[in-house]
C-alpha cells in the first residue's frame, strides 16, 4: 500500500524511491498490477518528498502516461534507453536523465544523440551494476569504480572534460536530493 511504502520511506537513509516503473520487455501479463504499483511509488514518493527512480523498458508510453496523470515532478528516469521524444516529455514534467555504461557502445550513436539533447542541469549518470558495463568493460560485471567511463563518453556527447561531467552531475544529484 501507499501507506507501508511512506512508512519504509521515512528513515534518513532512503533517498529515493524505487527502483520502481513498467517493463513489458520479457512479459505483458500484469501490466495492471505493474501501473498500479508504479503509482503507488510516485504517490509515495510525493508524501515524503523524495524522488523516484524510474525503470522503463518497452513501456515508454504508458510510463510517461503515468508521470503525467500522477503528476509527478521529482525523479530521475534511470538507465535510459529511449528516444527524444521520451527524454523531453519526463524533462518537462522536472525530472532528471540518467545514462549508464550503454551510452559508450559503439552501436549507441542513436542515444548519445539523445543525450546531446538533455539540458547539463538535468543530467545524471550511473553504472545499473552488476549490468551494462561501460566500454572498456562491456561483457564484463559492472561495479560503480566504472562510472568515469560513463562521463567519459559523455564528455565526447557534450564536448566537456571528464571533470566538467563528473562536476555537473555530482551537482544535478545534490540538486536533486533539495528538490521539493
Amino acid at each position: 500500500t501507499t501507506e507501508y511504502l511512506v512508512e519504509l520511506a521515512q528513515s534518513e537513509k532512503v533517498w529515493a524511491l524505487g527502483e520502481t516503473g513498467l517493463d513489458y520487455y520479457h512479459s505483458t501479463d500484469f501490466i495492471e498490477e505493474q501501473k498500479a504499483c508504479f503509482a503507488r511509488h510516485i504517490q509515495a514518493s510525493k508524501i515524503v518528498k523524495k524522488p523516484v527512480v524510474v525503470h522503463t523498458r518497452s513501456a515508454k508510453h504508458d510510463t510517461v502516461d503515468i508521470i503525467r496523470a500522477e503528476q509527478s515532478t521529482h525523479g530521475i528516469l534511470h538507465c535510459f534507453t529511449e528516444d527524444w521524444e521520451t527524454a523531453k516529455a519526463v524533462l518537462d514534467c522536472g525530472y532528471y536523465i540518467s545514462f549508464s555504461g550503454i551510452v559508450s557502445f559503439k552501436n549507441a550513436q542513436d542515444l548519445r544523440d539523445v543525450a546531446k539533447q538533455v539540458p547539463l542541469d538535468r543530467l545524471l549518470i550511473e553504472t545499473d551494476s552488476p549490468y551494462l558495463a561501460p566500454v572498456p568493460y562491456r561483457g564484463k560485471t559492472n561495479e560503480p569504480k566504472y562510472v568515469p567511463y560513463v562521463a567519459k563518453a559523455l564528455s565526447d556527447v557534450y564536448d566537456k572534460s571528464v571533470e566538467e561531467i563528473a562536476m555537473i552531475t555530482s551537482q544535478n544529484f545534490e540538486n536533486l536530493l533539495k528538490a521539493i
